[in-house]
């Protein structure tokens, strides 16, 4: 079935504004009659943050920013969905066009500026969630927001309870001034605020989660410090990373002049680099989620190897289309047969140090 609603969908969708493609893939989901996902082989089963994931293929935040479709969306075999990013107030985000395809690179170019319902509406339909599956919100600051830390606890307030984790999102290039929250000095408020707002959204159970997003664009200098800081308050985990403001090579030179940041097969290179670097200045501390241009198991599998205990995509869809996500698990599979590994944790990070002392991917 989902076989088929990929075959007859991804064409039709692919020949219109990629906008207006998104708003379409989102209403199929709510009205498609897709079965449920079948098992995932315990092999793939990963242990992180506290929580037991199916599968390690997550589906990034930025498809379904408001929280519409988190359960159709298991039924294509995610092993977890981070939805958002949500600002606290609703927002409408920069003015269309600004999701751009760039067919000849496999990537995708957007400046949306976070557009958002606003916490109220997507803690709604979080509390009318029929189904299991682990759920995480992706959460930003509003483009107008003077304090910029008050949004995220009060997202933090809104969201917690209906949510397995929450991820502080300091770096999307598209709200002007927010990757500054990635300077040591006011990340270490940020956080501080941050850890605070979720104990206290905990009401007498165990607290969520908590992680951090951040940029592929960081100096190592940079990188440095963000390590430093989220060790320092003890978070649990972080995202690498979002999309970069880098045209690395890019073929459709028309559309690289566009403003935003560049997600999918181009940015997998540095997104990678950066996931490695994460991997050793955190020294086992928390775990890492990896993503950025993962379009294959291949792809997913050196996410891993570089230092990922889990994987999220999103671009790789629109080239890849739905099966992605089966082949790539059917693929880890394999790889940890030809390994002999036991399970995906023994492959985490074992190649981190060899991918740092490459040269620079340009």
């Amino acid at each position: 079935m989902i076989g088929v609603f990929d075959r007859i969908a991804r064409p039709l969708l692919r020949a219109l504004d990629p906008e207006t493609a998104h708003g379409m893939a989102l209403n199929a989901l709510k009205l498609a009659p897709l079965p449920n996902a079948p098992p995932d082989d315990e092999k793939l089963r990963v242990e992180a943050f506290g929580l037991t994931f199916p599968n390690p293929v997550g589906l990034a935040a930025g498809f379904d920013k408001n929280a519409e479709v988190t359960d159709p969306l298991f039924r294509l075999g995610f092993g977890f969905i981070e939805a958002g990013g949500v600002t606290l107030k609703a927002q409408p985000g920069n003015p269309r066009p600004r999701l751009f395809r760039l067919d000849a690179d496999e990537g995708v170019i957007n400046r949306l500026g976070l557009n958002s319902e606003g916490a109220e509406a997507v803690a709604r339909r979080l509390a009318a969630r029929s189904a299991g599956g682990i759920v995480g919100i992706n959460i930003g600051a509003n483009k107008d927001t003077a304090d910029r830390a008050a949004d995220y606890v009060a997202c933090i307030g809104a969201l917690a309870r209906h949510v397995d984790f929450l991820t502080v999102n300091i770096s999307s290039p598209n709200t002007p001034g927010l990757r500054n929250l990635q300077q040591a000095n006011a990340l270490d408020d940020l956080l501080a605020r941050v850890v605070d707002a979720r104990e206290r959204a905990a009401i007498g159970s165990k607290p969520k989660p908590l992680l951090l997003k951040i940029a592929p664009d960081l100096t190592l200098g940079d990188l440095d410090d963000v390590v430093g800081v989220a060790r320092r308050h003890r978070i649990d985990g972080m995202i690498v990373g979002n999309t970069t403001v880098t045209r690395p090579n890019l073929r459709d030179a028309a559309k690289a002049k566009e403003q935003g940041g560049l997600s999918g097969r181009p940015l997998f290179a540095l997104s990678t680099r950066m996931l490695a670097e994460t991997y050793v200045r955190a020294e086992g501390a928390f775990p890492l989620i990896g993503v950025g241009g993962v379009d294959s198991g291949a792809a997913a599998f050196a996410k891993i190897k570089a230092g990922a205990s889990l994987i999220q995509l999103y671009s790789g869809l629109i080239f890849r289309g739905i099966g992605l996500i089966g082949a790539i698990k059917k693929d880890l599979l394999g790889f940890l047969r030809v390994g002999r590994l036991e399970q995906l944790a023994d492959a985490i990070g074992r190649d981190a140090a060899a991918v740092t002392a490459e040269p620079w991917p340009t």
